[in-house]
């Protein structure tokens, strides 16, 4: 925690040093708001969760989350208990003795943080009322049919009463409170316009018009100083919401957001250029044991081959342990998460592996939610099958067992005449009967409600991957999100992908996300074309590794995980909420002169033993994921104990930046982490 002590941080590649004076924390309560706090809607959710640990240690019980209440998310993510903070606890008491519903609680995640929960529904009646008092702050409108954001009028009304009552009574304690993207900026806004004594800081991940605008396909990047903002927004019948996502970035006491590029987009959409940049980052977890990430990936591998089993049974006849898992995960969002150029990528890596008769499979799986009649009979019959059909082989198995065993006894060789009889041969014959299938494996596993015009599976349909036998590439479409008590595939999002082989996010417009890959698809600079070739070739050139080659990638990825930890990109977070109480209470905090990091250059060293892509290590020709024998001459130039040294001594100082030279032109593909 930071108490009796201030932050320095040293020089960091070339940009200057910033020091700020000491933060008593335990005389500081920090708010953080977001709708997805409890409520997995997209990548904020996990920006939150996997930070909540490292806040938490620093800010201890000061720090508290505030998002909305659902009840299945309270029953089953949330342990209920009494607010310590007086402050806090009398806010509560206050607002439900006055018509409103708020929980409050711990949220079972890593770090166990306090959260406030708002009953959005249970205070709907004082919409029109409260339509009123944001016309008066903003003098935005709000339409009556847009139930979303009306919803964020609501719970953004219950925020900034909330903070009011912790305010009055919160004993001399500064408050700080930390705005997520435009469905929480109407309590930052209303906060503001009421004149409350806190500190507040906004944090937008992408802006709302920049999503819709990538969606349309338009050249979004290079077209960002020529935009008719307000023109773009009302044709999109979301001109009320930029209004709300304007206001409340230009209300906080500091702006921030999560990239470079954001920034830039940012100021073009947003008209404000943001104080500090706060990328987003990971809790990367260490094993004692060198290998033991190995080991994981191993068994969450098993766990993925026992659903594709019982998925493509009939037509499983394909080698299991020469099959790799690519999936992409996410939004909904067909063109902006790059779903469209993938679709086209992989019809094209399938004609090159059926080309050179290769005898590896890829499983691709699309983790994205939409909307569905739950389960498809055919998903459900398949792991029924392979369910059945691994009890029968036990039960055959026991009974084998014991007849070998009393043959032995009696020290004679068995007969496997006596061993199998006839009902034993009619079990399998069944069972081989029950895996036959006239229809082929779907490439959804659900029920889409609007299954003729779903922008994937009507690409499907138009590239022809419908899962034949002949196709080495295979599609699954997973319309929600990974859950360990699924009935089809029970497993965690963080399981799944330890058992995948490669995770694809070729988006067009990504802000930033959790994609720090280890191959870059150049989208800005090439046409659509193009950049569908070089992923194909990175697609290609994955395949075509061995089992070995797969390893040293997986060993340096671990290695380098440690560059996007919370422990190092949490600082800039740090710095936020300084610059934002230096600018709420000038009198009470105050920062020396020095500069904090810039937008401008914002870069992660990439370590110089990191080539762009691990192309060198490839081997020139297909050749089996599991072949060991590699040739001498590559041993001699992969060193994996030298290249561990040097990628330990490259981790050193995470947090190192350089500048880019103003004007400088990056080449195509040229890697940035």
């Amino acid at each position: 925690m930071l108490r009796g002590r201030s932050l320095s941080v040293t020089s960091l590649g070339g940009l200057p040093q910033w020091e700020v004076e000491e933060l008593p924390v335990d005389d500081l309560l920090l708010f953080e708001v977001s709708w997805e706090v409890t409520n997995k809607v997209g990548g904020i959710c996990t920006v939150i969760q996997t930070k909540a640990k490292i806040t938490a240690n620093e800010w201890g019980d000061n720090y508290f989350l505030i998002g909305p209440y659902f009840e299945h998310n309270m029953k089953t993510q949330v342990e209920q208990c009494e607010p310590t903070n007086d402050a806090v606890r009398r806010a509560v008491d206050t607002m439900n003795k006055h018509g409103c519903q708020v929980h409050f609680g711990r949220w079972l995640i890593e770090g166990s943080p306090y959260v406030v929960l708002f009953d959005i529904g249970y205070s709907a009646w004082n919409l029109d009322r409260w339509k009123g008092d944001f016309w008066e702050a903003c003098s935005v409108g709000i339409p009556y049919d847009d139930r979303e954001a009306n919803d964020m009028l609501i719970f953004g009304s219950l925020t900034a009463w909330f903070l009011k009552e912790v305010t009055d009574h919160a004993a001399g304690k500064h408050v700080i409170a930390h705005f997520h993207e435009w469905q929480a900026g109407t309590g930052l806004i209303l906060s503001r316009a009421r004149k409350l004594p806190i500190a507040t800081m906004f944090t937008t991940h992408a802006t709302l018009l920049g999503r819709y605008l990538c969606a349309a396909n338009i050249d979004f990047y290079n077209q960002l100083d020529k935009f008719n903002i307000d023109k773009e927004a009302g044709e999109r019948q979301i001109y009320h919401r930029y209004c709300m996502e304007r206001a409340a970035v230009h209300c906080a006491h500091a702006f921030t957001t999560v990239s470079e590029i954001t920034a830039i987009e940012a100021e073009h959409m947003l008209k404000r250029k943001p104080d500090v940049i706060t990328p987003n980052g990971l809790n990367v977890k260490k094993f004692s044991a060198v290998h033991e990430f190995q080991n994981l990936h191993a068994m969450n591998k098993a766990r993925i081959q026992d659903f594709v089993r019982g998925h493509f049974y009939g037509h499983l006849d394909f080698d299991l342990e020469k099959t790799l898992f690519f999936f992409i995960a996410g939004r909904y969002e067909f063109s902006n998460k790059g779903a469209d150029i993938f679709l086209e990528s992989l019809s094209r890596l399938n004609f090159l592996l059926r080309m050179h008769k290769s005898d590896v499979t890829v499983v691709v799986f699309f983790i994205m939610p939409a909307k569905t009649n739950n389960f498809n009979v055919e998903t459900l019959k398949g792991q029924a099958v392979r369910k059945q059909l691994w009890d029968t082989v036990h039960c055959m198995k026991e009974k084998f067992g014991k007849k070998l065993y009393n043959s032995l006894l009696r020290g004679e060789i068995p007969d496997m005449a006596n061993i199998l009889d006839r009902d034993d041969l009619t079990i399998m014959k069944r069972a081989i009967f029950s895996t036959q299938r006239q229809s082929l494996p779907p490439v959804t596993t659900h029920n889409m409600i609007e299954d003729s015009t779903d922008p994937i599976l009507s690409t499907i349909r138009r590239i022809g991957l419908f899962n034949n036998r002949p196709d080495r590439v295979k599609v699954i479409l997973h319309p929600e999100f990974l859950s360990s008590t699924s009935p089809l595939l029970p497993m965690d999002y963080e399981e799944f992908v330890r058992g995948c082989h490669l995770g694809v996010f070729p988006s067009y417009y990504e802000p930033w996300g959790y994609t720090p890959g280890i191959y870059i698809v150049d989208r800005r600079f090439r046409s659509p074309d193009d950049s569908c070739n070089q992923l194909t070739q990175f697609l290609y050139g994955f395949c075509k590794q061995s089992r070995r080659q797969r390893i040293i990638q997986r060993n340096r990825t671990e290695r380098l995980s440690d560059l996007l930890d919370w422990r190092y990109l949490g600082r800039y977070y740090q710095h936020a909420r300084h610059l934002t109480l230096s600018r709420a209470f000038p009198d009470k905090f105050h920062m020396q002169p020095t500069s904090p990091p810039t937008t401008e250059g914002f870069m992660y060293p990439r370590p110089s033993s990191v080539p762009p892509s691990p192309l060198g290590s490839q081997a020139s020709s297909p050749q089996s994921s599991d072949v060991e024998d590699e040739d001498e001459d590559e041993d001699e130039r992969y060193n994996e104990e030298e290249e561990a040294e040097r990628d330990r001594l490259n981790i050193k100082s995470p947090l190192s930046l350089r500048q880019v030279p103003r004007g400088k032109k990056k080449l195509h593909g040229e890697y940035k982490n």
